[in-house]
């Protein structure tokens, strides 16, 4: 394997690419499945659907992380309030007033806040490139809202899907303390809690039952774009940080906006070209993105994922030998080297 395809930069790129692709292909189905049917109910068969998912990926594949504990449950309920119940709401309520294609656009505002979240709460240092990328995109998502031709847009509902994309960059915030645990064990904790607090106050409020399609398709949608989405999205969290992660993301919007074209919405025009141009500049930023400099690690000891080939973790040793991936406890002496890396837990020093 060559060193730039081991990159953290690249490796991470393109786990946020895929998270972005499996999501962006969301806002469509939610607009056909969810017809007839309450917020509330959409957004509990969504995450019921993503719980559903992580625990047959928990089952199935060894552990990728350290496991949660007891004093995760805050900030947990918090991701599962913000991510798991509000945000799912918001989109479903705001997308049936809206559409698929305007409501993927301004999906495109999640990427904003959590670049401006993840600078403010975590200091994550954003260069001229990340910033370039992060305008680029903008821009994209710009240019395919202003290419939307549809005067009867309802303002409330482009309200809610930008509240949507506010908490769900909160979320996204607060996900990037659990990066290095199992993200199977996150996604699946998450779901759950999101599911029955919306199922319940669906419940109470009286909303429809769906029938046996849309519920398979949400149920899918959810497995799909919520649960797996979220597993890459906290893996890419793992190797560039939530900004870089965040902005990357931004992709998944616009394969949104283009399905919903696809499947029957032609209200777009040459603009769409230069948005999708837009994005792909902003990808390409990303990808290329070169950060190096000597830096310095302190001693340290801690539990997380690891392995003992990334030029980090080779100061201790197993008997017999392990390879690949794995958990335990370790410690770190202090040393200064001069490499290439991204916003990780070994990297997140002050610029």
């Amino acid at each position: 394997m060559t060193e730039n395809s081991r990159s953290p930069i690249v490796v991470g790129t393109l786990l946020a690419l895929g998270a972005a692709v499996a999501f962006g292909l969301t806002t469509p189905i939610i607009a056909y499945a969810s017809d007839g049917l309450g917020a509330l109910t959409t957004a509990c068969l969504l995450y019921a659907g993503a719980a559903g998912i992580s625990l047959a990926l928990k089952l199935g594949s060894r552990v990728r992380g350290s496991s949660l504990g007891v004093g995760d449950a805050p900030r947990l309920a918090l991701v599962a309030l913000f991510g798991a119940a509000i945000a799912p709401t918001l989109l479903v309520w705001g997308v049936a007033r809206t559409g698929a294609t305007v409501a993927s656009l301004v999906l495109n505002l999640e990427a904003a806040f959590t670049v401006a979240l993840a600078w403010i709460v975590y200091r994550e240092p954003i260069g001229t490139r990340v910033g370039a990328a992060v305008v680029a995109m903008l821009v994209g998502g710009g240019l395919l809202a202003f290419d939307e031709h549809d005067g009867a847009q309802r303002i409330g509902g482009v309200l809610a899907v930008v509240l949507a994309t506010a908490c769900w960059a909160a979320d996204n915030t607060f996900t990037r303390a659990f990066s290095e645990r199992d993200p199977a064990d996150v996604v699946l904790f998450k779901s759950t809690l999101g599911a029955l607090a919306t199922g319940t106050l669906g419940v109470l409020r009286g909303e429809p039952i769906p029938g046996g399609r849309s519920a398979a398709l949400l149920l899918a949608c959810g497995a799909i774009g919520y649960g797996l989405s979220l597993r890459l999205y906290l893996l890419a969290q793992r190797r560039i940080g939530a900004a870089r992660t965040g902005s990357v993301f931004a992709v998944g919007p616009f394969i949104g906006a283009a399905v919903a074209w696809l499947a029957g919405t032609r209200d777009a025009h040459a603009l769409t070209l230069l948005g999708a141009l837009a994005f792909g500049l902003g990808v390409y930023l990303h990808v290329t993105e070169k950060h190096r400099h000597p830096h310095r690690h302190p001693a340290l000891e801690h539990e997380h994922a690891h392995r003992h080939d990334d030029g980090h973790h080779d100061d201790h040793r197993h008997d017999p030998p392990v390879l690949g991936e794995h958990v335990h406890l370790h410690r770190h002496e202090a040393r200064e080297h001069d490499h290439e890396h991204g916003v990780d837990l070994h990297h997140d020093h002050v610029h």
